[in-house]
């Protein structure tokens, strides 16, 4: 199972397995994996075959198991439908890659930043918008793509203004719209009749996985060649040089990085 909601993990008693220099440390979503050594729940460990490449599943962590996973466990998309990706991060890139595999027969790639498109379209994309070409709300721009609304949206960004943009996007009558996106800062909302006239809103924490049974086939799915990971690498840096890759991170410049604990 997958424990929902938690920035940082203790025992049961409250206290930390961790210490440091005599001072308790916190596990960040109960893993820290910036460490050499951890102490996890059980629930976050799962056995992988030896001939897994680590510096590729690791993205299964979370990412991209989260964005592929709202749409095959969470929406259930089915084959033909008309699919809308609102942010094309790596959690955004894997929902896009779910809707192919889904056999989506129509994928829109939504984000304000064009250079994104291109990548979007190695994973399956099959149209793009960017909200700033347009003089209208996106759930019009959408609406008159799609003859009324798309099937399925997937909100892969955090922000509230988004998450009901892509509510909106949805078709009256079946539409189901995924949060996959986080905000604790702000209250989202909508008009009632949004939801009144048949559209659905829905969350997605991890994709819908459960860790332990989950993870692993996952990695046999990659390792048979039927999920995408290495296209999600855009670099590889030791962990000494963390800082830089938070800085790509915060500039938006690539989709992942991955950092070895030790020199390669």
């Amino acid at each position: 199972m997958f424990r929902p909601g938690k920035r940082y993990d203790v025992s049961s008693d409250t206290t930390s397995r961790l210490k440091c220099r005599g001072k308790t440390l916190l596990q960040y979503l109960g893993t820290s994996t910036f460490s050499e050594y951890t102490v996890v729940n059980e629930v976050a460990v799962a056995k992988i075959p030896d001939s897994a490449p680590l510096d590729k599943v690791c993205l299964l962590g979370c990412g991209v198991a989260t964005g592929y996973g709202a749409v095959i466990n969470t929406a259930k998309v089915q084959p033909g439908s008309t699919c809308a990706v609102f942010g094309l991060g790596g959690v955004g890139l894997a929902a896009v890659m779910g809707c192919q595999a889904a056999g989506a027969s129509r994928i829109i790639a939504v984000d304000i930043n064009k250079d994104k498109f291109p990548k979007a379209k190695v994973f399956g994309a099959t149209d793009f918008v960017n909200p700033k070409d347009h003089d209208k709300p996106i759930s019009q721009v959408l609406a008159e793509m799609t003859n009324g609304g798309v099937d399925f949206s997937f909100e892969c960004v955090g922000s509230v203004e988004v998450m009901r943009g892509a509510l909106e996007s949805c078709i009256k009558g079946w539409g189901v719209s995924v949060l996959t996106g986080y905000n604790d800062s702000q209250d989202m909302s909508t008009r009632c009749l949004q939801l009144l006239a048949g559209r659905t809103w829905k969350g997605s924490l991890f994709g819908g996985y459960k860790s332990v049974e989950s993870v692993p086939k996952l990695v046999w799915e990659y390792m048979e060649g039927k999920l995408q990971l290495d296209e999600f690498v855009t670099l590889t840096l030791p962990l000494d040089r963390i800082n830089e890759a938070f800085d790509l991170m915060i500039n938006r410049e690539g989709i992942r990085t991955v950092l070895h604990l030790s020199a390669q």
